[in-house]
């Protein structure tokens, strides 16, 4: 499959989803330390994007960025500790329990793992089925015929309805996961990295599903994803979070043709080429995590101690820098943005131009 850089969506049309100022912290875990004296962890730190309807926002970034924190944040799957939530207009953080769980049948979810994700003691029709019923779908008929169309949908039979879940691969039970997702007729779709457990020829197949079913539904997605080619081939919009917050945002079109912030040219030189002289010229540029000195503070940028451009600059040391509209569209939230393309001689390449 050919990466693509998906169309951007309408820009002034209003959005389905709004977030803003989205922070959450948690307590680390363990070390014999009673809650409150164990060290807090930022998982979040004022978070805010936008989605109009049809369009794809990614949420990118490595492992520990606070991806799948925002998303379960926007379902109220865990509670922010600030910051608001707009679905539709309406403030998904002020809903009672009951409206809710009402609401939740326009927004729905496919994980990551379409092993754990699935109860292997129901059929796939059960599976598919389960959400009419918890929406107040009593009428049997009507459930299955619902149910075994979505199916069918995805590429499945309604002679593998009666199966359980068990009997079928990853890139199945991936569809099963999806279609139980779209049977309610949803607006707003989260993927939370929904092909990082599947092979690259099945991931290709399930992702060309997804673009269908966009088009074809109406659907909005907010796709949360490590891997940038997959991002570039899906996305319209792309945000790069690290630490808990954004540091850019652009389309996916500006953002791999010009990289602003640091962060994502680094990201962008991540990616495997069959060149070793190329991967070690990357390599040589940016300082690893587990090698860098220091952390960055709360005043300074979280990226300072990593950061070819920041490390010896009095603002990066001082001063957090805020995400803002550097170029139309296109925000960053850098001191210096776009400083890094310009110093470094490594070859950025960019992502894989296939899966």
């Amino acid at each position: 499959m050919t990466t693509q850089t998906a169309t951007s969506a309408v820009p002034d049309e209003q959005p389905l989803l709004e977030v803003s100022g989205l922070s959450k912290t948690y307590k680390a875990k363990g070390g014999g330390l009673r809650p409150r004296s164990r060290p807090e962890v930022k998982a979040l730190h004022d978070v805010s994007f936008d989605i109009v309807r049809g369009e794809t926002v990614g949420l990118v970034g490595e492992s520990g960025s606070g991806k799948s924190t925002a998303a379960s944040c926007v379902l109220r799957l865990v509670e922010p500790d600030a910051g608001s939530i707009r679905f539709d207009g309406i403030d998904v953080r002020g809903l009672p329990r009951g409206e809710l769980r009402r609401l939740r049948a326009r927004m729905q979810m496919v994980f990551q793992d379409p092993y754990g994700s699935l109860d292997p003691r129901f059929s796939v029709r059960e599976l598919v089925e389960e959400p009419l019923l918890v929406h107040g779908e009593r009428d049997e008929a009507t459930r299955r015929d619902r149910a075994v169309q979505m199916l069918e949908r995805v590429g499945l039979s309604a002679a593998q309805a009666e199966r359980n879940a068990h009997a079928f691969s990853g890139g199945q039970r991936q569809r099963i996961a999806i279609a139980r997702a779209l049977v309610m007729n949803p607006d707003l779709v989260v993927l939370d990295e929904p092909v990082t457990a599947l092979d690259v020829s099945v991931q290709a197949q399930v992702l060309n599903l997804l673009t269908s079913l966009q088009r074809e539904l109406n659907l909005t997605y907010l796709f949360i994803v490590h891997d940038l080619a997959v991002a570039q081939y899906l996305c319209h919009r792309i945000a790069v979070m690290y630490r808990g917050e954004i540091v850019e945002l652009a389309t996916a079109q500006e953002l791999f043709a010009r990289p602003l912030h640091p962060y994502t040219v680094t990201l962008l030189m991540a990616a495997p080429v069959p060149d070793p002289d190329v991967m070690d010229a990357r390599r040589s540029v940016f300082q690893d995590p587990a090698t860098a000195q220091g952390d960055g503070t709360a005043q300074g940028c979280p990226l300072r101690p990593r950061c070819p451009v920041g490390a010896q600059r009095a603002a990066c040391a001082t001063s957090h820098p805020a995400l803002r509209e550097v170029a139309p569209g296109h925000k960053a939230a850098c001191h210096f943005p776009g400083e890094m393309l310009t110093t470094t001689t490594a070859p950025l390449g960019g992502a894989p131009s296939s899966l």
